[in-house]
């Protein structure tokens, strides 16, 4: 014999119940069966909410009925020939006129007591398992429906009725000792009291019945249908990534199901587990998917981590004091206080010191505990020997459940670890003796964030998702997405990095996709997008609180690098080009550094100095390895170096200018870059990553711009202005020509003083020969003396800028 439950989903409509049918006339031709089915989807939520209703004297409740009893007519319509339906109407029927008196009883008198609620909520399954039965019979005569309370008895406990095995084994054994039926279909969810009262087995019940049954015939399987493949990694619904597990042990099985794990109820697994019978959870809508396993063994070449489960909805208290210190009893009067209130207790730590005990239950039953608590230890209170109970709501448990942790070391360290590396704060932690569970109590807002990065991490071959919002899609972020896009496979399958893009925005547009943004074809989605607005971008990224999340500021904006402060208190690292913040008020960049350690959020401006060259990492490698920086040397602007290497007799000023612009090598606003601001700012930075403390007003800036150039307010007006003084940048180059010298814009440092400035290099410097748009860096240390340790190489361009902020995600991604 098979016992064959079917759960709500599986049975929401007549369409699934024609699925259910199917299955079950497959598996008859081999087993005989038992099949329990649950009430159709949503109509126990529906009886709950009429009862209340009821009770609550409001007269809705009659619409909800009414509603109930369309769902099941219509059911019972399409799975029955229309001559065989008058008969079965007016039995359903029947029911819902009981169903209807009840609950206006609970209208006359304004109460719904637990006895009453019980038999309320029955009818689901009544309703449900009388059509399905009917329904079979119409396909085999060799099927027959049985009344569960007429086999599981229970006492009086109602909502929660314990079963009384003794008697419930025996007229299960009887019943289906004379019942010679191929296939048996039963209520699921209902039992009886001794004296006949319908009683509960409480949420998830349905699967409990057919264990019961299971048991007490020693059943070859239970399977439960439901409407995923089987027990999961994790939740799919919350990680996407998560996998069905093939086998699992029934310890392991109870700790998933216990913190969350939906498709099984906890105490579904005891009438089975001492008799050793195998539980085989499998997908109603899938049914050739191979389910989930559950035996008495855990595979020995299993995973240590078989899956990662949650509770919502948790509140802990907190008990403590220095009157607890010592004192036998403290922790049997606290439990005794909540066993009398009958709250349930999910999760206890207690300190060695004794001086506090941690408890955390439902949210629901925190308020009723904290005064109960309190009402108990009132002397205590009164004494200043223990405090009033600490209460903290709208928490969450997550938890490391596998039969084979106790063998590995070093897992707590790790989940820990990994929770930490994303700002998840842990608020306590407990594991059993038996070591097959870890948990840690965390705030509710971020379970989605801890459940996937520890699936991340212990399940999918230590892949790391990076989640990027981007800011800034000009012709640099365009060559980011771009890069992106095309190494996305080689990133996946080389380096173990999944890059997605959860945010776009420019000036006038942002998109957010939670799954990812597709780049095939992102610039029309953009310009379909909301208004950007900066504060609701920053809000959104908060609010999404994924894993390993990254700004990516790829502006020249001052108000968007006002931003790094905020993203970084939410440990979303930031990677920019932007150098407004880097080279601002010294305290402001100390700050920016700071809360980059302190919220564990990497904070990386590689392109902020030479593009993509490696600059700034070689510095602080020089640095963090003992090296002090003495001396700086560098041609830090490939526009200016574009500009002078270009600008000959043959190509005014002007026109070389206009043509770096078009070929995206200065800022929009080109007078940011010939003005020398730009390459001061970069000085700057190096400067501070060599561990100096220097502001940008005290770096002398020698501008070789005639001074109405300066003055002027836009673009146009600048270039007019750079036609108007021709002769004056003649003149440079003719000097230089005279010199046998070449015009280059250099930054130095030096004995504590800085300066930027046109210079005439000779023939003979390292620096004469540097052409097109590169950039070079001399750096003179302890350690290069005589000969300063060199860099050289393309220091501008939209494609060089995009891969050096690209280096720095992916270096965020190697952490």
């Amino acid at each position: 014999m098979k016992v064959l439950k079917f759960g709500g989903t599986s049975v929401a409509n007549a369409q699934n119940i024609k699925l259910v049918l199917e299955i079950v006339k497959q598996k008859a031709e081999k087993d005989k069966l038992v099949v329990v089915v649950s009430a159709l989807s949503k109509v126990t939520d529906l009886l709950h909410l009429a009862a209340a209703k009821a009770a609550e004297n409001d007269e809705g409740f009659r619409d909800i009925v009414a509603e109930i009893e369309k769902k099941h007519l219509d059911t019972l319509k399409e799975l029955i020939p229309v001559s065989e339906q008058s008969s079965l109407l007016s039995h359903v029927k029947r029911i819902i006129n009981h169903l209807e008196t009840l609950l206006d009883g609970c209208f006359l008198l304004g109460e719904l007591s637990p006895r009453t609620a019980d038999t309320i909520l029955s009818f689901g399954e009544l309703l449900s398992s009388y059509i399905i039965a009917q329904a079979y019979q119409q396909i085999s005569k060799d099927a027959v429906y049985k009344d569960s309370r007429e086999l599981i008895k229970t006492n009086n406990d109602f909502s929660k009725a314990v079963v009384n095995f003794e008697i419930s084994d025996v007229l299960i054994q009887e019943y289906f000792a004379e019942n010679q039926s191929r296939i048996t279909i039963l209520p699921g969810f209902i039992a009886q009291t001794l004296d006949g009262i319908t009683s509960t087995l409480g949420r998830g019940g349905s699967d409990y019945t057919a264990a019961i049954i299971a048991g007490a015939m020693n059943a070859e399987q239970l399977e439960i249908w439901t409407d995923v493949n089987g027990m999961f990694t994790a939740n799919p619904k919350i990680v996407k990534q998560a996998q069905p597990i093939a086998n699992i042990s029934y310890q392991e099985a109870m700790e998933l199901s216990h913190f969350g794990a939906k498709v099984l109820y906890p105490p579904t697994i005891q009438p089975v587990l001492r008799k050793n019978i195998p539980i085989l959870i499998k997908n109603t809508f899938e049914p050739k998917a191979d389910g989930t396993l559950i035996t008495n063994q855990a595979p020995s070449n299993g995973a240590a981590v078989r899956g990662i489960s949650h509770i919502d909805h948790i509140s802990l208290l907190t008990l403590e004091g220095p009157g607890m210190i010592g004192v036998s009893g403290s922790s049997k009067r606290l439990f005794e206080v909540l066993s009398h209130e009958k709250i349930n207790v999910i999760f206890i730590t207690q300190a060695s010191s004794e001086h506090s005990i941690c408890i955390g239950i439902l949210n629901s039953d925190a308020e009723n505990a904290e005064e109960a608590i309190n009402k108990a230890f009132e002397v205590e209170i009164l004494q200043n020997k223990i405090d009033p109970c600490i209460v903290e709501k709208d928490l969450c448990i997550i938890a490391l459940v596998g039969e084979n942790m106790k063998n590995h070391q070093g897992l707590s360290g790790r989940m820990f670890s990994t929770l930490g590396k994303n700002n998840v704060n842990i608020r306590a932690i407990a594991q059993g003796a038996s070591e097959r569970n870890i948990s840690a109590v965390i705030n509710e807002r971020d379970v989605k964030k801890a459940l996937n990065t520890l699936h991340e991490n212990f399940f999918e071959e230590n892949t790391k998702q990076l989640n990027l919002f981007v800011m800034g899609v000009g012709n640099v972020g365009e060559k980011f997405i771009e890069q992106i896009h095309s190494q996305k496979k080689f990133l996946k399958e080389v380096l173990k990095i999944n890059v997605r893009v959860i945010a776009l925005s420019n000036s006038r547009k942002m998109i957010f996709d939670e799954d990812g943004i597709s780049l095939k074809d992102w610039q029309s989605t953009l310009d379909k997008g909301e208004a950007a607005i900066p504060t609701e971008f920053i809000a959104r990224a908060k609010e999404l609180n994924l894993r390993n999340s990254i700004f990516v500021d790829i502006t020249a904006n001052a108000s968007v690098s006002e931003m790094y402060e905020k993203f970084l208190k939410e440990s979303i690292a930031v990677v920019t080009c932007n150098k407004i913040a880097c080279s601002s008020a010294y305290d402001n960049y100390k700050k920016l550094k700071s809360l980059s350690r302190q919220y564990n959020a990497p904070f990386l401006f590689e392109t902020n100095v030479g593009a993509g060259l490696p600059i700034i990492d070689t510095v602080k490698n020089l640095i963090a390895s003992g090296d002090k920086v003495h001396k700086i040397q560098a041609v830090l602007s490939g526009s200016l170096n574009f500009i002078f290497n270009n600008f000959d007799e043959n190509n005014s000023f002007h026109d070389v200018v206009k043509e770096a612009g078009v070929q995206g090598f200065t800022e929009p606003d080109p007078k940011i870059d010939l003005s020398g601001i730009d390459v001061a700012r970069k000085i700057l930075i190096l400067i501070r990553e060599s561990g100096y403390q220097m502001e940008i007003e005290d770096i002398e800036n020698l501008s070789f711009l005639p001074g109405e150039c300066m003055k002027t307010a836009n673009n146009e007006d600048f270039f007019k202005s750079l036609i108007t003084h021709a002769s004056h940048f003649e003149n440079l180059l003719k000097e230089a020509n005279e010199k046998e010298s070449r015009l280059k814009f250099v930054a130095q440092f030096e004995n504590g003083k800085a300066s930027v400035g046109l210079q005439f290099i000779p023939k003979d410097h390292p620096f004469y020969n540097l052409e097109g748009k590169d950039n070079i860096v001399l750096f003179y240390t302890d350690r290069y003396v005589d000969q300063p340790l060199l860099i050289k190489g393309a220091g501008a361009g939209a494609a060089v800028t995009a891969s050096g902020i690209f280096a720095d995600v992916i270096r965020i991604g190697n952490i």
